[in-house]
């Protein structure tokens, strides 16, 4: 199967890149991709990465010098045939000409942004390209971008950028404006379901409800689909509109998402700050055993505990964000209840007397209240506003109106 058949719900886009995969002389040098979360802004980069790669038949494989074969009649599949080696590394991430940068901190910094444009100008070792994917272009300061700015204005003639952001306003304009753009939609929550029945060998039923509860986000469907501990939190956040009854109540939420989140995130950094300490280690020639390290070591590891602590705030930030993405859809359904909306799903089908009971509570206006609360604090945590205090303060927006 195509690498492209990982986009679901996206066949402008897979046009768009199968069709620039087919003709190197033709293809631009840099790339935007955006979208709404979940729709798979970074499978699109990685499969356009893969098809670029790609030796199967009709790709003109072997002319590194961006002269392609044209192969009358070829009725293989094009760039991106998904059975070749240089597509199997490339989306199991170990293609050595392909660069990817996932960054857990808040801002990419201007030391990585210096690295990635050096290794950008040397040749491809492997490959037919040397890609650079940047999956958080929006996390780009104003200081990180400058510094990309000369190689995306005069790249290197086998270099290809891919930069991935919510939306073209998440990037600077200096960026955005040397970028060939390609925004992608949100995935159909019948198509998600039917991704994860295929791929993933989910039940039918189990998949629906995963892809509508997601809100047809493909990973967070998949972990709802596969995980029980995943479903029992989420009901859990549903649950939070109808026991806002009191201050004391409001504040206790707070505290309970904080704790939760940063649980979850201090369960998953210990094993993986232990591996990379260990591995840092080895790596400096230093004895993992021994009680005390010399100075350089010392100074390697203070840099090491301070990046593991970044990677663990972010990842604390974007466990609460998606609960509130949760919470939001409650008030969503209860609003297009209490609006009569025709034509609408609800997200939360489970759950109907809750949703019910929440838009009695509410007036319409104040359902929308409720959203724009939730979506203010969402904006807070983004600028980096105290947890607790960001959620407090949302909580107590939220308190059922009396009577």
């Amino acid at each position: 199967m195509s690498v492209f058949g990982q986009l679901v719900g996206q066949q402008r886009v897979v046009a768009t890149l199968s069709r620039a995969a087919g003709h190197p002389p033709s293809m631009t040098h840099a790339w935007l991709f955006t979208g709404p979360p979940g729709s798979g802004r970074s499978v699109a980069a990685r499969t356009f990465a893969a098809a670029l790669q790609c030796e199967g038949p009709g790709t003109g494989a072997g002319q590194r010098d961006g002269a392609t074969e044209e192969v009358a009649g070829e009725a293989e599949p094009g760039p991106g045939c998904g059975r070749c080696q240089p597509c199997r590394m490339v989306m199991a991430g170990s293609h050595p000409d392909v660069r990817v940068v996932d960054t857990e901190q808040t801002f990419i910094k201007v030391a990585e942004a210096r690295e990635l444009v050096l290794e950008a100008q040397a040749r491809p070792s492997l490959g037919r390209w040397r890609v650079v994917i940047v999956e958080d272009a929006d996390r780009l300061n104003d200081h990180s971008a400058n510094t990309l700015l000369k190689s995306l204005e005069e790249p290197t003639a086998r270099t290809v950028w891919m930069l991935c952001a919510p939306s073209l306003e998440d990037v600077l304009v200096t960026i955005r404006s040397r970028c060939r753009h390609v925004r992608l939609g949100t995935p159909a929550a019948d198509a998600v379901a039917e991704l994860l029945v295929r791929r993933d060998r989910v039940d039918p039923a189990m998949a629906h409800y995963a892809a509508r509860a997601a809100q047809s986000h493909i990973g967070i469907a998949k972990r709802l689909a596969t995980d029980e501990h995943a479903r029992a939190r989420r009901r859990e956040i549903t649950s939070i509109p109808l026991g806002l009854d009191s201050l004391g109540a409001a504040l206790r939420c707070a505290q309970d998402l904080v704790d939760e989140a940063g649980e979850g995130a201090k369960a998953t950094s210990e094993d993986h700050a232990a591996e990379q300490r260990r591995d840092l280690l080895e790596q400096l020639g230093a004895d993992p055993a021994a009680r005390t390290q010399p100075p350089s070591v010392r100074s390697h590891l203070k840099r090491l505990d301070d990046r593991l602590k970044a990677e663990a705030r972010r990842q604390q930030h974007d466990s609460i964000d998606a609960a509130l993405t949760d919470l939001a859809s409650v008030y969503r359904d209860a609003l297009l209840l209490a609006t009569g909306a025709r034509g609408v799903g609800l997200i939360n089908t489970g759950e109907p007397e809750q949703i019910e009971r929440l838009a009695r509570s509410f007036t319409p206006e104040g359902l929308l209240q409720a959203l724009e609360t939730i979506g203010t604090a969402r904006q807070r945590l983004i600028a980096n506003g105290a947890p607790l205090l960001v959620l407090e303060a949302m909580m107590i927006g939220l308190i059922l109106p009396r009577g």
